[in-house]
């Protein structure tokens, strides 16, 4: 595993305004800063630095030779503050509610100067990653050539805030917080089609229990083991807050004031961030824009075939990265 760097931001002031010291760690895989294009990728809810090699998390599409090429790019991915990944408990976020998503955008803004990052070849995340990609964008939009949301949206729909309520009163009232929020979240990010395709119905004859049920106890269970409650706390709410109009003018405008090409990537069974938002997306900017463009994945299995469709994520991914690139030794 790439080695986690930290960069201390002494006194950050949130978007709400309370100034607080940030300490934010990051992983650098593949070619040497300052020696080829980077790509930030943005990691969701659960998720963290950690996105290629043995254990990474999204290896199926970066790392040598696959379609985010560590021979070609230096791939940047910061965790998001407060999300536990270092290990130190005096870098988790207990005030969560002093946080919104654009927080965790500008701490990464702020990130990539002092790595003296001055523009992206590319952006990615899924999920929470996207939004904040977004977000990113939107506050700066020149920073990156491409961007490229996946399974994501640049704001949190009434559906997103209403799932994220449901999340937190279980993580403020269950005696087993993050074991039941997770129950509920795998099955929003998931579909029918997915649970009744795997389990037919069918029990444990250890257990008398359906195997549904001894699936969700078991992602309760691994979650619990794995994940600390303020993390959790604060990535609900940063999944609740995503917004790229707050405190600015219409959608249509900032979303047609970022300069990258944008490919937004759906999922045609994603009940968490539905695809029609995606087409009511292309709607706003492409009567003036034409560097947008759609994407969808085809699959039963919901929000989370963005980490299941490997195949088809991939052929999306390598048509828009490797056009643009000859390849140029770099320094790992």
């Amino acid at each position: 595993m790439s080695k986690i760097q930290h960069i201390d931001i002494p006194n950050y002031t949130t978007i709400s305004g309370k100034t607080i010291p940030i300490n934010l760690s990051y992983q650098l895989f593949g070619c040497a800063l300052q020696s080829a294009p980077v790509v930030l990728v943005n990691h969701a809810l659960t998720g963290n630095s950690n996105v290629t090699g043995s254990e990474g998390w999204w290896n199926a599409l970066i790392g040598p030779n696959k379609p985010i090429d560590t021979n070609l790019f230096s791939v940047l991915a910061f965790n998001i503050p407060g999300n536990g990944f270092d290990g130190n408990p005096n870098h988790l976020i207990h005030n969560y509610k002093d946080f919104i998503a654009r927080d965790i955008a500008e701490l990464f803004l702020l990130g990539l100067k002092v790595l003296r990052v001055d523009q992206l070849f590319a952006v990615i995340g899924g999920s929470l990653g996207g939004g904040i990609a977004w977000e990113m964008a939107a506050i700066n939009p020149k920073i990156t050539k491409h961007l490229i949301p996946v399974a994501s949206d640049w704001k949190s729909t009434d559906w997103i805030i209403a799932n994220c309520l449901i999340q937190e009163q279980f993580l403020l009232n269950s005696s087993q917080p993050l074991h039941d929020a997770r129950l509920h979240a795998m099955l929003c990010y998931r579909t029918p089609e997915s649970i009744k395709n795997r389990f037919q119905r069918s029990q444990n004859s250890n257990s008398n229990l359906f195997n549904i049920e001894s699936w969700l106890l078991h992602h309760g269970e691994k979650l619990q083991k794995r994940f600390q409650l303020p993390a959790y706390k604060l990535m609900n709410q940063l999944l609740k807050t995503i917004d790229i109009t707050t405190n600015r003018v219409g959608a249509a405008e900032t979303l047609q004031s970022i300069e990258a090409e944008i490919h937004i990537i759906g999922i045609d069974s994603d009940l968490f961030f539905v695809s029609e938002e995606n087409t009511e997306t292309l709607k706003l900017i492409q009567p003036n824009l034409s560097n947008v463009h759609y994407h969808e994945i085809s699959s039963i299995h919901g929000h989370d075939a963005f980490l299941i469709e490997y195949e088809q994520l991939n052929t999306i991914i390598t048509g828009i990265f490797q056009p643009k690139l000859v390849h140029i030794a770099c320094k790992v």
